[in-house]
């Protein structure tokens, strides 16, 4: 495929060799052997004293819009992006991914310094630099890491590495005596600004660290660490072990308070229940009740059956004779006593 070429553009502006139109100069034709980006995630980022660019075709300079018009398959816009990279974090996976995705076809070296440039200009990191370089290694966003990376880069560097743009966030970097180690890049045209993760940084799990040390501290002497690993003094270490004892025993009360509130929950739930049936069989029964000793109940209807037959018992309807008797006994009495008056 034929190389780019910056003495013959076309009218936009862009290269002959992406355009339509054929080139007005010839020249010897020479493939690009730059490496690709990664096609594949089933291994690591190599590292770039491992697999550098080689390619015998010349590297010309492209412009912004060139780049994100599109390059040829076998010439990606090679982009660079550096940083320290301690405690990798999404911070730096969303940087890196901004840093991959600026172009259509875009090659992503990653620099990474080394504990003695980082120690001397910016300060003590967590993770060692071969801690930091695996780190970049597994991220996907990555095609190559640059081990030892300069803190300011010069043309030397950018000439070697074959590096056509420079990917980091637009706030200026003060450091080394200078008020933005990019501005000269900047000024070159070769500067892609990214923007920030607000909300995470290196600085900002530092600080959770320290501020939460006592607690990360306890942690760890209760999983096996010893007082000399974490640099805790004697006193400290008996205060910890007894400030885990203590909550331990308050896991366990708070336990029991747990299973005894289940338990109360339980026995509520079944006496409300057994209430309910209470209830229900007591309705039940007053209604029982009522339909046989009520007022007009049951009860009372077989009672006042029974007493009439038992009066009727007692007392049996009187003959006709013994009628028409009793009224002349009563008469013959009357009589005799108006004769004695």
């Amino acid at each position: 495929m034929p190389v780019l070429t910056t003495d013959a553009e076309s009218e936009t502006g862009i290269p002959k060799s992406l355009s339509n139109e054929p080139p007005s100069e010839t020249m010897e034709e020479i493939e690009h052997t730059c490496p690709q980006p990664r096609l594949t995630l089933t291994a690591p980022a190599p590292f770039a004293d491992e697999s550098s660019c080689q390619c015998r075709a010349p590297h010309e300079k492209l412009t912004i819009a060139q780049a994100r018009l599109g390059t040829p398959v076998d010439r990606p816009v090679r982009v660079y992006a550096d940083g320290i990279f301690d405690l990798f974090h999404s911070g730096h996976a969303r940087a890196l991914m901004q840093a991959k995705t600026l172009f259509p076809n875009s090659y992503l070296l990653v620099g990474v310094c080394s504990d003695d440039l980082t120690h001397k200009f910016k300060g003590f990191t967590v993770m060692n630099e071969a801690e930091r370089y695996e780190a970049l290694r597994h991220c996907r966003y990555v095609d190559e890491v640059i081990r030892d990376a300069p803190w300011t880069l010069t043309p030397e560097f950018l000439e070697k590495h074959k590096i056509d743009f420079v990917a980091h966030d637009d706030i200026p970097y003060s450091s080394a005596g200078s008020d933005d180690v990019y501005k000269h890049i900047k000024e070159a045209g070769m500067f892609v600004p990214t923007q920030r993760t607000e909300g995470i940084s290196t600085s900002d799990i530092i600080t959770r660290i320290v501020r939460d040390y006592d607690v990360y501290a306890r942690r760890n002497l209760q999983r096996g660490y010893t007082a000399k690993e974490l640099n805790v003094s004697f006193i400290n270490e008996k205060k910890y072990r007894f400030q885990n004892q203590v909550d331990k025993m308050k896991e366990k009360v708070k336990n029991v308070e747990e299973r005894s509130k289940e338990f109360v929950n339980r026995v509520e739930e079944k006496s409300h229940d057994l209430i309910q049936k209470w209830e229900e069989k007591s309705r039940e029964f007053i209604g029982n009740f009522l339909e046989l000793f009520g007022p007009d109940g049951a009860w009372k209807q077989m009672f006042q059956e029974r007493s009439s037959r038992m009066l009727q018992a007692l007392s049996p309807k009187q003959s006709p004779t013994f009628f028409v008797l009793s009224l002349r006994c009563v008469l013959g009495q009357s009589h005799k006593k108006s004769i004695h008056t």
